[in-house]
């Protein structure tokens, strides 16, 4: 039987080389595309990306990728979102003025000023950082070590409506905060997995055995 593979989205903004070397570490071939069949037909995507939410907004917009993403969101089949790609899959930002997401998982994007003292702490949070785990039933989760260290860039957190979704915590200035989600077929990490060691290619090849049905 041949590897099941990921179309890995680009709309511009990412470090999408790190993301394919990552996958293909751990077995699960990989491809760069913007091309709007190929992502529907894939048998799983990851939506990466770095800078701001509302550029990335409107590069999806001018790639006509905005309903090719909500339908794949629906084909239960599936999707992993990296940090920035994480944040564009809830309904609102507040980065640099309002802006509509995807809408694919219920919740805002809020910037770290509403959460921390930011005057006591840097942002962006650029760092090594500990994840909570909060939900074994997760399977992106499954044999992550509590308080494994996950690598941060970021300015902005995610706060989703239905907290049971939630299947890691961060703590950042004595605050805690989602860092990943599981919605059914829908995942999230703010930290990136393909930068952070061994846990985040772990974490990626629970992906793999995701899209493998393993």
């Amino acid at each position: 039987m041949s590897k099941k593979g990921v179309i890995i989205v680009d709309y511009g903004m990412g470090n999408l080389f790190s993301v394919v070397q990552a996958c293909k570490h751990v077995g699960l071939d990989a491809k760069i595309s913007s091309d709007k069949e190929e992502i529907r037909n894939a048998e799983s995507i990851i939506l990466p990306g770095v800078g701001a939410f509302g550029g990335a907004m409107r590069q999806l917009e001018q790639l006509n990728l905005v309903e090719v993403l909500i339908d794949y969101a629906n084909s239960n089949k599936p999707f992993l979102g990296i940090c920035l790609g994480m944040q564009l899959l809830m309904t609102s930002s507040e980065e640099f003025g309002f802006h509509k997401g995807l809408d694919i998982v219920e919740g805002k994007v809020l910037p770290f000023s509403n959460l921390v003292d930011t005057t006591k702490n840097k942002v962006p949070q650029i760092q090594w950082n500990k994840i909570e785990v909060c939900s074994r039933e997760a399977k992106l989760t499954e044999n992550i070590e509590n308080g494994a260290y996950m690598y941060f860039l970021h300015s902005f957190y995610i706060e989703p409506e239905d907290n049971n979704i939630i299947t890691t915590l961060t703590e950042y200035g004595s605050k805690t905060y989602c860092s990943s989600f599981q919605k059914g077929n829908i995942f999230g990490t703010q930290f990136h997995p393909e930068k952070s060691s061994l846990q985040g290619l772990n974490m990626l090849s629970n992906f793999k055995k995701i899209v493998n049905n393993e």
